[in-house]
C-alpha cells in the first residue's frame, strides 16, 4: 500500500530554513497524470496547500509562501521536497505531504483531491 512518511521538521529561528522530505512507497514517479503536494495546518485553523507539483514538473505555490518555498521531486528517489527559505512565525504548522491517485489532468485545488496523506511533520518558527 502507499506510504507517505514526512521528515525534516524543526525549530528554526525567524529567516532560517529547512528543508521537508516525503517519501513515497509503492508509488510510481515513472508514470504521468498525478500530482504531490504539501499541506501545512496550524493549530485552531484550517489545513492550506502550500505548493504542488504535477508528474511533468508544473509547479504551484500558496501567496503566503511564493519566492520563499520550493518545491521539487527526484523520481529515482520517490521523494518530494519542500525547500523553505526566510521562514516566519507564521510559518509554524504540521506539514503534510499528499498524493494523488489514478490518473489525472492537473493538481487538484484543495485537499480533497489527494487520497494518500502522511503523518505529517511540524515546523516551528520562533523569534
Amino acid at each position: 500500500q502507499v506510504q507517505l512518511v514526512e521528515s525534516g521538521g524543526g525549530s528554526v529561528q525567524v529567516g532560517g530554513s529547512l528543508r521537508l522530505t516525503c517519501a513515497a512507497s509503492a508509488y510510481s514517479f515513472a508514470i504521468s497524470g498525478y500530482c504531490l503536494a504539501w499541506f501545512r495546518q496550524a493549530p485552531g485553523k484550517e489545513r492550506e496547500a502550500v505548493a504542488s507539483i504535477y508528474s511533468d514538473g508544473t509547479t504551484d505555490y500558496a501567496q503566503s509562501v511564493k519566492g520563499r518555498f520550493t518545491i521539487s521531486k527526484d523520481n529515482a528517489a520517490n521523494s518530494v521536497y519542500l525547500e523553505m527559505n526566510n521562514l516566519r512565525p507564521e510559518d509554524t504548522a504540521m506539514y503534510y505531504c499528499a498524493g494523488t491517485s489514478g490518473v489525472i489532468q492537473y493538481c487538484p485545488v484543495g485537499s480533497s483531491g489527494f487520497r494518500f496523506w502522511g503523518q505529517g511533520t511540524q515546523v516551528t518558527v520562533y523569534s
